[in-house]
């Protein structure tokens, strides 16, 4: 299961949690609307943390690729020995075929 389909899970979960709270029956019970804003409070909080955990993951991804081309650009000799070592290889075992 994905993180997206976890987040829509929990969000169908929320939005029937809150149907059925939002049943006009239950608009006398004091604890209900304490309720209802514990859920919305949880859900932003929920909904904060997904977005700085995905922009902590484009971070560390564009770190990671700044400093593969650091790299490239330091050692391109090391990185063109291991393109034609991986390219032979490959073309080793496509010619076994």
């Amino acid at each position: 299961m994905t993180a997206s389909d976890t987040t829509t899970e929990l969000e169908k979960l929320v939005s029937d949690l809150r149907g059925l709270l939002a049943n006009k029956d239950l608009d006398a019970v004091p604890e209900i609307k304490l309720l209802r804003q514990r859920l919305d409070d949880g859900m932003s909080n929920v909904r904060d943390s997904a977005v700085r955990a995905a922009q902590d993951a484009a971070r560390q991804a564009k770190e990671a690729a700044q400093a593969a081309d650091r790299y490239a650009h330091d050692e391109p000799w090391r990185v063109a020995g291991a393109a034609l070592a991986v390219g032979a290889l490959v073309g080793f075992l496509l010619a076994r075929r």
